[in-house]
């Protein structure tokens, strides 16, 4: 089965998807605040002669057409971080201040959480959380690299994730109300990412998908009980499926007190408003306030992005 014929409904000129899927992924990297200004950067880019495009919807992201980000110093010395471009609107949906308090379910290797890290001045309490040991190793390395110093590591199934926000104060299987933000970029069945990764349909299946969804839906669940009453979820995958995207955000609405809010990317990057309808599915109206991303759109990934905000 070709998974991308599922979404020929979806998409608004199939032949570009396609042509846009079949494309190498852009370079691209990410300024770390933390390290040094976004002029500073552009400088050290231009000392090595590294040939740059600045995106223009977010001052802090370059598109490299020449050099390996990796074999940069302005890179080994955590002033830009290698990001996909479409990879950054997690983060800038949870909107961090200074301060606050956040769990990043699914951190690991931390380019998101990195990227929150920054945008919290390095202040606040940063929790990292990712349930693979081996992958914590590249969260470590990159924040220890981008100068990260507000982020704790953890190693647990964010599923039944517990924290001591104070005291000795644990709840495994009620609610934490412990963050005014959190972000779950779930585990997901990645056809979004078939432009880095050629071979991300050869073991693609129907079954693959479904067995996602209940991870994915147990851990948004779980973030949402993590979040303070009007604290905010963010929601994001890399897949196109329907059933990993709005059945889950829509599964969380009926289960949990929380609602889905809008959130609009920059102006000039383009979104497709969720869907209320598959196959034999309805979902909330409110689905039309989550975000789809398709490659032909902006020469990026695939992607999906939700914003919840927490009611009681």
């Amino acid at each position: 089965m070709d998974p991308l014929e599922r979404y020929k409904t979806l998409i608004d000129d199939m032949t570009a998807f396609r042509d846009a899927c079949n494309r190498p992924l852009p370079s691209v990297v990410r300024v770390n605040t933390i390290k040094t200004a976004t002029e500073h950067a552009q400088d050290a880019l231009e000392e090595t002669n590294t040939e740059y495009e600045p995106i223009e919807w977010h001052p802090g992201l370059f598109k490299l057409t020449t050099h390996s980000p990796g074999t940069l110093w302005s890179y080994f010395h955590g002033w830009l971080h290698g990001q996909e471009e479409v990879s950054v609107l997690p983060a800038l949906a949870v909107d961090p201040d200074p301060g606050d308090i956040v769990w990043d379910a699914c951190a690991a290797p931390g380019s998101k959480t990195t990227q929150l890290a920054a945008l919290m001045d390095d202040t606040g309490v940063l929790i990292g959380n990712d349930n693979n040991l081996g992958r914590l190793s590249a969260l470590r390395h990159n924040a220890e690299r981008l100068g990260v110093t507000n982020l704790a590591v953890t190693n647990q199934d964010a599923r039944n994730f517990s924290f001591k926000p104070f005291g000795d104060r644990t709840e495994r299987t009620t609610r934490i109300e412990a963050f005014d933000h959190a972000l779950v970029d779930a585990p997901c069945s990645c056809e979004g990412t078939i432009r880095k990764n050629p071979d991300a349909f050869e073991q693609w299946s129907y079954e693959h998908v479904m067995s996602v969804v209940a991870i994915q839906k147990a851990i948004l669940r779980r973030a949402v009980q993590a979040t303070r009453p009007g604290g905010t979820v963010v929601y994001s995958t890399c897949t196109f499926a329907p059933e990993e995207n709005e059945n889950v955000v829509n599964h969380v609405l009926d289960s949990e007190s929380c609602r889905v809010v809008s959130w609009d990317p920059p102006a000039e990057f383009k979104t497709i408003p969720g869907i209320t309808q598959w196959r034999n599915e309805e979902y909330d109206s409110s689905m039309e306030l989550t975000h789809r991303v398709y490659p032909h759109h902006n020469d990026t990934g695939g992607f999906f992005c939700a914003k919840l905000e927490v009611t009681s």
